[in-house]
């Protein structure tokens, strides 16, 4: 087997139908795959890839450097080097949203830790190098600037409202409008226009992400969001006793009435992590969401443990340094890669197509 028979026919026939985990097009066809390079059997070249794929951007090296050592024969090395992909962000809906994936994080009770979960997921991704928003729908019961250790009001400039930032991430939540103690009491459409201005009215920027921490239960709000802008998918969080997951099928099905994607669901508080001993006790039982997304056929996310650490961190608002704890940290990543990975075979499976010019 000879090394010198490579050639750019060669590099090229291999890398045509690579996808990009952004779109699920081919990255070749959309300019991400360049500068290639061959020396005898040496094959070097530059892939592309947006920040919205930056969760993925190792294994996609990785598994673009394997397809080219399994499909030209006579290549002695693989290398492949990363660089920055600009693609512009298409506005979703009636509302003129500027984000590439919406992703809800829902529950079908509350208390078991969806809010937690919904800022770690937009924080981690964050930490990757993506473009992320926080919008906190849970109305009655905003949690998120606890979480993140925000506060102030909402200034207004532009006609639009300007969202508090956390580490990077702008933020919007009614618990920015209310005063602390004060319930918010309104009926659906009072409701419905909250939800509305928040998404059409803060100057969120132009996201890879938006996650949405959903209220609890099985209300309207699901229904209000696939009515104004199409959702990449849903999140479902729930614990591993049976009461729980009773709550949790019902959320799965209330996103299918409305025709949300299920990306995946979360077992929080799988276990208890003994500091004194290491040894892990299965408070609330364990392995009951894996098992039942299963038998609902939704990808399962993974599962996060019962520690002192994230009480206390989200006590003080100091989710972030959930990160820092090697303890916790490996669970959440986890989590954020798998929902990226899952969300890249949406993709896959579905390829976004070019977004044409408004006339």
């Amino acid at each position: 087997m000879g090394t010198s028979t490579v050639t750019n026919a060669d590099v090229m026939a291999a890398v045509a139908d690579f996808a990009d985990p952004e779109t699920g097009r081919g990255a070749l066809q959309q300019g991400q795959i360049y500068d290639v390079k061959i020396d005898g059997g040496a094959i070097a070249l530059t892939l592309g890839l947006t920040s919205h794929s930056a969760p993925l951007a190792e294994e996609t090296r990785v598994a673009l450097a394997d397809r080219i050592r399994g499909r030209v024969p006579g290549a002695s090395s693989v290398s492949v080097t990363l660089a920055e992909f600009t693609r512009p962000v298409s506005p979703l809906g009636e509302i003129r949203l500027s984000a590439k994936s919406v992703i809800a994080v829902g529950s079908g009770k509350g208390g078991v830790g969806k809010s937690t979960m919904a800022a770690s997921i937009a924080l981690g991704l964050k930490r990757v190098g993506c473009q992320v928003g926080l919008m906190d729908a849970d109305v009655y019961g905003p949690s998120i600037p606890h979480l993140l250790g925000l506060q102030g009001r909402p200034e207004i400039a532009n006609n639009k409202l300007q969202p508090i930032y956390s580490d990077g991430i702008p933020v919007m939540s009614m618990g920015f409008l209310v005063p602390p103690g004060e319930a918010v009491v309104w009926r659906g459409p009072m409701l419905h226009g909250a939800i509305t201005q928040f998404l059409r009215d803060t100057a969120w920027g132009e996201l890879d992400y938006l996650i949405i921490d959903m209220p609890p239960g099985t209300g309207d709000i699901a229904l209000t969001l696939s009515q104004m802008l199409p959702l990449t998918g849903a999140v479902v969080v729930c614990t591993p006793q049976d009461v729980a997951l009773l709550d949790a099928v019902k959320a799965i099905a209330m996103f299918r009435k409305v025709n949300i994607p299920v990306l995946g669901m979360v077992e929080n508080m799988s276990g208890f992590v003994c500091p004194d001993n290491g040894k892990r006790y299965d408070i609330f039982g364990s392995g009951g969401a894996r098992r039942r997304a299963e038998e609902l056929q939704v990808p399962f996310l993974g599962d996060v443990p019962i520690h002192m650490s994230i009480r206390e961190n989200g006590d003080s608002g100091q989710t972030l340094a959930n990160y820092n704890d090697p303890a916790v940290a490996p669970y959440l990543d986890r989590i954020v890669r798998q929902l990226a990975r899952n969300v890249a075979a949406r993709a896959a499976s579905q390829p976004i197509l070019p977004q044409l010019p408004v006339l």
